[in-house]
């Protein structure tokens, strides 16, 4: 049994550990260093992402330490010398990490998460970073879009039984953030305060000898006000059945799984008026993704359940997210790859707002140099910037600085950035940043990036 209780420290690449040990032999293990996680582009056609699972990887983060057993593991296999044994041994991350808050909406280049320490004791954490914010922050994208294509309708997350066990309570989690009603996830209830919903399936009705026996019972249980499935067999009997077991006036919902989801909502709904129950709830459900949501503004539905296209982030099950280093020892450093180059410097990013309190821009500006100097176009090589004038506001006051504290010297700068209380400050984080964007951000149909992203001295990169 491993010393270290739930060490996440194995939840990496091989790699990160021979560049270890190779940086402890050469000295680079101890040098200053700034790592940035950044995006290249959004998937085509989305307007901007949704940084989620900063709770989670704090959390983790926490939790990476190499016990008897890991180390154990890492010498029989030689994957480690000895020196680099006793160095894990007792590692911590000790170092600061800024981000943007968890639910914060991004655009390409500009960095999300600014992790500082020593070269061996951030390098250890790219494989977790990028695995724990490029699921979450995929998930939270697509379900912030079958949000704003529900309008006031709920959504409720159903996908567990279409990934993995682990990544199903993660998107619940990550859902719950953009806006989702609630999950059918017990465990993202359990440890994140998810509230959790659920009633049958239709082997719950294929388990009794009649679809009006299997109503009856689940009535007798949950009471009149449950959501009875209505589509194993018949839809019109069903409907017929569910109203004639729960009661005209009493029954809350019914479920939809099959068929065309716009013509049998509609059916349902006149069938459910004539027989005096209009006040029962049209509940839709069946691979629903934010262009079917859409489809269904006009349909008689009540909310949406959402499972698989959730889950695999609606055609994106990655944020694309990149952890590079930008700075060694105060100095800028970048890849000059074509096609993979970097700038170089620790940023800065802040939103700038017009005089309606509309986000107008994001502004990356590199921090001046340890001597108090700009770093040197040579030190950032970049594509030439798109010839897009922004129009400033004249205050500084209308700037909001998107890059806040999480970290310091590796400690947590409050305890409310995980579990539950991180969730829910995360979801009305979520709500207020949302609401400063471009109305335009929120249309689900395909476009650019909903704003312009401008780099001090360079104009615009990315524009809407």
């Amino acid at each position: 049994m491993s010393t270290v209780p739930r060490s996440t420290a194995f939840l990496t690449d091989h790699y990160e550990l021979t560049m270890l040990r190779a940086a402890l032999r050469s000295g680079a293990a101890g040098r200053r260093a700034v790592f940035e996680v950044f995006t290249r582009s959004l998937p085509a056609g989305r307007r901007y992402g949704v940084v989620a699972g900063t709770g989670r990887l704090l959390a983790a983060i926490e939790d990476f330490r190499f016990g008897a057993a890991e180390i154990e593991h890492l010498t029989a296999f030689g994957v480690v010398d000895a020196d680099t044994a006793d160095w894990l041994a007792s590692y911590r991350f000790r170092g600061d990490i800024t981000g943007f808050a968890e639910g914060e909406p991004f655009l390409p280049d500009t960095p999300v998460l600014v992790v500082e320490g020593t070269f061996a004791e951030c390098v250890l954490l790219e494989t977790l970073v990028l695995s724990v914010l490029n699921h979450d922050s995929a998930i939270a994208a697509a379900g912030a879009r079958m949000i704003a294509a529900a309008g006031r309708r709920p959504c409720l997350e159903m996908g567990g039984r279409r990934t993995h066990e682990q990544a199903a309570v993660a998107a619940a989690r990550a859902a719950y953030i953009v806006g989702f009603a609630a999950t059918s996830n017990l465990e993202a209830a359990r440890d994140y305060g998810v509230p959790s919903v659920g009633t049958s399936a239709h082997a719950f009705t294929l388990a009794h000898d009649s679809e009006p026996e299997a109503f009856a019972a689940q009535v007798a249980a949950l009471g009149a006000d449950t959501t009875l499935l209505v589509d194993t067999y018949d839809v019109h009997a069903g409907i017929a059945n569910a109203v004639a077991a729960a009661g005209a006036g009493e029954l809350g919902a019914i479920r939809l799984d099959s068929g065309d989801p716009v013509t049998v909502a509609r059916a349902a709904r006149a069938q459910l008026d004539e027989l005096g129950a209009a006040a029962t709830r049209i509940v839709v459900t069946g691979d629903l993704d934010e262009h079917a949501i859409a489809r269904l503004a006009a349909a008689p539905v009540d909310s949406y359940g959402v499972g698989t296209r959730l889950v695999t982030g609606a055609g994106a099950p990655t944020a694309g997210f990149v952890y590079k280093l930008v700075e060694v020892d105060g100095h800028p450093v970048a890849k000059a790859s074509i096609g993979k180059r970097t700038r170089g410097g620790r940023k800065d990013v802040l939103r700038r707002l017009g005089p309606d309190g509309t986000a107008v821009a994001d502004l990356v500006m590199c921090r001046p140099l340890a001597d108090g100097s700009a770093p040197t176009p040579a030190s950032a090589p970049s594509p030439a910037p798109l010839p897009v004038p922004v129009s400033a506001p004249a205050a500084r006051g209308a700037d909001r600085s998107l890059l806040v504290p999480l970290v310091r010297s590796g400690e947590l700068v409050d305890r409310a950035l995980v579990g539950a209380a991180g969730v829910a400050r995360a979801r009305a984080h979520h709500q207020s940043a949302l609401e400063s964007l471009p109305a335009g951000a929120r249309d689900v149909a395909f476009g650019r990036p909903c704003l312009p992203v401008v780099f001090a001295g360079e104009g615009v990169r990315a524009s809407a």
